[in-house]
C-alpha cells in the first residue's frame, strides 16, 4: 500500500490508492483535484470543473469550492476517489 503524504495550505492530508483524508471538516473540490495530482495547477483545476468533467456523488459539479466531506466520492478523467 502506498501512502503519499500531501502539504496543501499548511494542512496536512493523506492519500491512500483510491481513498483521500482529509484532517479537517472538509476539503474545496477545486483543492482536492490539484492535491491529488489529477491536474498541474488550481487553474487548471477551477478549467475542468468549469467544464462540466468532474462528478461528485455521481452528478456533474460546477462549484469549485464546494465543500467535500468523508463519504463523498470524485470522478474524474475515469479516475475515482473517496474522501474519508
Amino acid at each position: 500500500m502506498i501512502i503519499v503524504l500531501l502539504l496543501l495550505k499548511k494542512k496536512l492530508f493523506t492519500c491512500i490508492m483510491e481513498t483521500f483524508k482529509i484532517k479537517e471538516e472538509y476539503i474545496h473540490l477545486n483543492q482536492l483535484i490539484k492535491a491529488i495530482g489529477w491536474v498541474a495547477n488550481g487553474a487548471e483545476a477551477n478549467a475542468v470543473i468549469d467544464n462540466s468533467l468532474v462528478k461528485v456523488n455521481g452528478e456533474i459539479e460546477n462549484r469549485k469550492r464546494n465543500k467535500l466531506r468523508p463519504g463523498d466520492r470524485v470522478e474524474f478523467n475515469k479516475q475515482k476517489v473517496t474522501v474519508e
